[in-house]
């Protein structure tokens, strides 16, 4: 090290000339501490922005925070800032999988978090673009494209669109599906971000003679001037996100086919171990809900309730295998009897282990059976298992692997058309567009959210699935009914509205007549197509970034060799 260097940031020091960095010739405008801490609140209110505290506006900020303190840094110090908005967001997000290990939790947040940092670096040099506002929204799609799909088959939770549930942009969703949502979501924050930037007169300052995106006035010049363009970007930004909200988007027709649909949240003990929730072996919570079912029944007898045309049950109503334990199949039995209408069954299915919903009808028994096909990692199954079971016990609460379903399937009951997905499985939108292209004409999620509200953060990733709940509603044109075995129900209707919602740790019966819908949305008729393409733009934006940056890069390395500049290090630090 040259004597009297230090660590910190070459850019970081007043009166030093920041090394010019892979061809980008500003200057960061924050001291890199400054930056840090910017970066951590970003994370933190993009948190906020999530369920259980749902503050939707928030998701607009953050991203524009992040543009402020990207601009302008080396990689490394990109790769860092993304780094700490990542843990900053996704140590609290997934805060509730301390519930099935403390380790799990902090091992999910630094993978996701990595996962972000590593992306970050490509939206520095997205920065040097001169449309990079568009860019940057492009980018927020592809960054959790990849993180839905990949390690082990993805994880899509702290995605921007899903912070939006009830919000006005939440119409998008029926136009392009979430990620219209997010890159709509990432745009209002990158010009947002532009203007905070143009208001303090960074771009100014830090980048003499270089125009601002999508202008050719230089920058230099009165506060009024060089706030014009990205002021009105970001009107028009705002405009076309929340344009949707004034859309007939969710058309239901006045003879539409309608049914009565009822969600029986049984309830959990909430003081039972992991353990005893995994391996509901004395049939406890089976009893719960065939309870409150037959309360049900009792209050349509008493004319008090309108007669269910079927009746859903939670994920895991009965973790016992009910076609290899007979009291378990005389129980469900009788609440068929009881309630005289078709009950969905979440049942843990034996030889092989499967995680399913099961119809069963009454005076029939089990009929149709839909198997889940996208199963949790280290939940349901364990990738590594002879390595992580060295380390930890956390396989012998799954010693034996669940075995994923490879098919959609239609509940017929009726009029009704019933495509169920499974818990975890709401957050893809390949399955569940594939059951209303299948021909459902209402939607239900079957979840166990017990196993993650056990103590510590509690809400939270009820209520995150539940927003993908409304989300789905709106993006399919679909009524959705959310069964839990100890909350959040609910029944949302098909504009994502919130008919009836139910309590934590409490037995609820929820009822209410739905409409049987088949229009097709446009996000239905046009699927994946809409992320695939912003995310092939995303990609070519990336590499005629990377490839101006290099050229810029090489120019000044064959300058500099031939004296006629300073050979100036690659990287900021």
């Amino acid at each position: 090290m040259i004597p009297g260097q230090t660590d910190a940031d070459p850019q970081d020091r007043p009166g030093t000339r920041a090394p010019v960095e892979i061809g980008d010739a500003t200057r960061p405008p924050l001291r890199l501490h400054w930056a840090l801490l910017i970066a951590l609140a970003a994370g933190l209110l993009l948190a906020v922005a999530s369920p259980p505290y749902g503050v939707w506006p928030l998701a607009f900020v953050a991203p524009a925070l992040l543009v402020v303190v990207l601009f302008g840094r080396s990689l490394r110090a990109s790769f860092t800032l993304g780094l700490v908005f990542g843990l900053a967001f996704f140590v609290p997000l997934v805060a509730w999988v301390i519930n099935l290990a403390w380790f799990a939790w902090i091992a999910l947040a630094i993978a996701l978090a990595l996962i972000f940092a590593v992306f970050t670096v490509a939206q520095r040099l997205l920065l040097n673009l001169r449309w990079w506002p568009l860019a940057v929204a492009g980018w927020w799609v592809a960054a959790e494209a990849f993180r839905d799909r990949w390690p082990w088959g993805g994880f899509p939770w702290g995605r921007l669109a899903m912070s939006q549930a009830g919000a006005p942009t939440q119409g998008w969703a029926a136009i392009a599906g979430p990620p219209a949502i997010t890159l709509m979501v990432a745009l209002v924050g990158a010009t947002l971000g532009w203007l905070l930037l143009s208001a303090f007169g960074w771009t100014a300052a830090t980048a003499p003679g270089r125009a601002l995106p999508f202008t050719r006035f230089p920058p230099l010049g009165s506060t009024r001037r060089r706030l014009f363009a990205p002021a009105l970007a970001l009107v028009g930004a705002v405009a076309l996100a929340v344009l949707p909200a004034v859309l007939p988007l969710d058309p239901v027709a006045a003879n539409a086919k309608t049914a009565v649909v009822a969600a029986i949240q049984g309830n959990v003990p909430r003081a039972r171990s992991l353990a005893a929730q995994l391996n509901n072996v004395d049939m406890e919570i089976t009893l719960n809900h065939v309870t409150a079912t037959q309360k049900l029944a009792a209050q349509v007898a008493a004319g008090k309730a309108a007669r269910p045309d079927l009746v859903i049950w939670p994920e895991n109503s009965t973790d016992i295998d009910p076609m290899l334990y007979p009291p378990v199949y005389q129980e469900i039995t009788s609440a068929a009897a009881a309630i005289g209408r078709p009950i969905l069954v979440g049942a843990v299915l034996q030889n092989p282990e499967r995680n399913a919903g099961v119809l069963w009808l009454p005076g029939k028994g089990p009929s149709t059976s839909y198997v889940k096909r996208r199963l949790v990692p280290f939940g349901e199954y364990i990738p590594f298992r002879s390595l992580i079971s060295k380390i930890t016990s956390l396989t012998q609460l799954q010693p034996v692997p669940f075995v994923p379903g490879d098919k959609t399937v239609l509940f017929n009951v009726g009029q009704i058309k019933l495509g169920d997905i499974i818990c975890y499985e709401v957050g893809f939108d390949d399955l569940v567009r594939s059951e209303v292209v299948a021909g459902a004409n209402l939607l239900s999620m079957q979840s166990n959210d017990a196993t993650f509200e056990r103590e510590g953060p509690t809400t939270a990733e009820s209520g995150q699935q539940l927003a993908m709940a409304r989300i789905r509603a709106v993006e399919f044109d679909r009524a959705v009914v959310v069964a839990s075995t100890t909350g959040y129900s609910a029944i949302v209707a098909p504009d994502g509205r919130l008919i009836s919602q139910s309590a934590m740790w409490t037995q609820a019966e929820l009822e209410a007549r739905l409409p049987l819908l088949t229009y097709d949305t446009l996000a239905e008729r046009v699927g994946a197509w809409p992320e695939w393409a912003i995310v092939v733009g995303t990609v070519y934006a990336f590499g005629w970034a990377t490839g101006q940056a290099g050229s810029r890069w090489w120019r000044r390395r064959r300058l500099a060799r031939s004296g006629n500049e300073p050979d100036e290090p690659l990287q900021a630090e």
